[in-house]
């Protein structure tokens, strides 16, 4: 997780690929950046860093009725990490600070190449979308590999002078570093291995790459906007698997429609067979493999939407937004989007008896507008 300058969590996402698949474009079509794609990863040592606001209609929807001074969306940090193809197949693609960019991120983004352009040559010789995805799992698998490697020598070492009541701890963790990497060695991820609880507790301090959601992102050519659906359709029958979506965007045309104004973009995407802006998409697919959801607060003079995992408890909730509310909950007063919309107004919400309140355990969904109550 990142932070904004005024404390709030960011989702982080990082972005992943062979070099010339387009990833950086996709990089400056989602961040409204202008990051220059090095023709070799080689060439650049550190992350193109940048931040994406969060569609939301539902906020125009409550800045209707609240006319706050401020509107302030969700956000998305991406991280547009460099990738070396000199290491393929020798974990070396993935090391030093990319890693620990890679290792804080909440999900990976893989952008494949599709598109065909001979100006622009691929770095394996021809355009082969699978053979990319599996390259790049390879060298994921290869990054967790190592550190379960490094954890059973150490694990082995802690257990020659270990007490008993440790000695049985070591083992029960060396059993399971034993059986993640025998599962990693037959090509299936931690992220479709099953754990109880308590192991997924253990594994999580690791920060393992594999565990990680993941989103492919099939970057096309132009020429194949029209089958945009039935490229998608057997991207998601191909990789069916868990914490894996899928998306087929066309990099180039969404970079430039974004440069455009919003009503140039609109009536160009039609005439293009476009579809859904692929912000918008991307965004939404991972909010979908995180279980994220959104609220909204509309205290202070600003109408402001907040990301939580789906059923996160208001009292975590309210944490969200400043550690002293948690600690000091007394009640959330809770309506939901549509009625709020329906009603126009807190009065006749609270005149219809729309307006709930709700204890700490309560479970927060999906389009909740909430005003926290709390003592400190």
């Amino acid at each position: 997780m990142a932070w904004t300058e005024e404390g709030e969590e960011l989702l982080d996402i990082g972005i992943i690929g062979l070099p010339r698949s387009g990833k950086t474009t996709i990089f400056n079509c989602l961040t409204g950046g202008h990051a220059t794609a090095s023709d070799e990863a080689g060439q650049r040592d550190k992350a193109n860093l940048g931040v994406a606001k969060v569609p939301d209609p539902r906020l125009d929807g409550l800045a209707a009725i609240f006319e706050p001074k401020r509107v302030v969306p969700a956000e998305v940090r991406y991280m547009d990490v460099p990738f070396t193809p000199k290491g393929l197949g020798r974990s070396e693609g993935f090391g030093g600070r990319l890693l620990t960019f890679l290792s804080q991120a909440d999900a990976l983004l893989h952008v494949v190449r599709r598109f065909d352009d001979p100006s622009v040559s691929h770095v394996e010789g021809s355009v082969d979308p699978d053979r990319d995805i599996t390259s790049i799992d390879m060298e994921l698998a290869y990054s967790d590999l190592a550190i379960l490697e490094r954890r059973q020598a150490r694990l082995e070492e802690g257990l020659k002078g270990a007490r008993a009541q440790e000695r049985e701890k070591l083992l029960v963790e060396q059993a399971l570093i034993d059986r993640v990497k025998e599962g990693l060695e037959k090509e299936v991820s931690i992220r479709e291995q099953a754990f109880s609880e308590e192991e997924t507790k253990t594994l999580s301090n690791y920060q393992f790459l594999t565990a990680k959601p993941m989103l492919l992102v099939v970057n096309i050519g132009e020429e194949e906007l029209s089958r945009t659906e039935e490229l998608e359709a057997e991207l998601a029958q191909r990789y069916a698997r868990p914490g894996v979506k899928g998306a087929v965007v066309c990099g180039k045309l969404e970079l430039e429609l974004s440069q455009l104004d919003e009503g140039e973009a609109e009536t160009f995407r039609s005439a293009m067979e476009a579809g859904e802006p692929a912000t918008e998409r991307v965004l939404r697919l991972s909010y979908e493999l995180l279980g994220l959801a959104s609220f909204f607060t509309t205290a202070s003079g600003e109408v402001r939407a907040w990301s939580v995992p789906r059923d996160t408890e208001a009292a975590g909730a309210a944490g969200k937004i400043h550690t002293d509310m948690e600690r000091g909950f007394i009640r959330a007063e809770v309506i939901g989007y549509d009625e709020m919309v329906r009603c126009g107004s807190i009065a006749e919400a609270r005149k219809h008896g729309l307006l709930r309140l709700e204890g700490k355990k309560y479970r927060v969904q999906d389009g909740d507008v909430i005003t926290f109550l709390f003592n400190v």
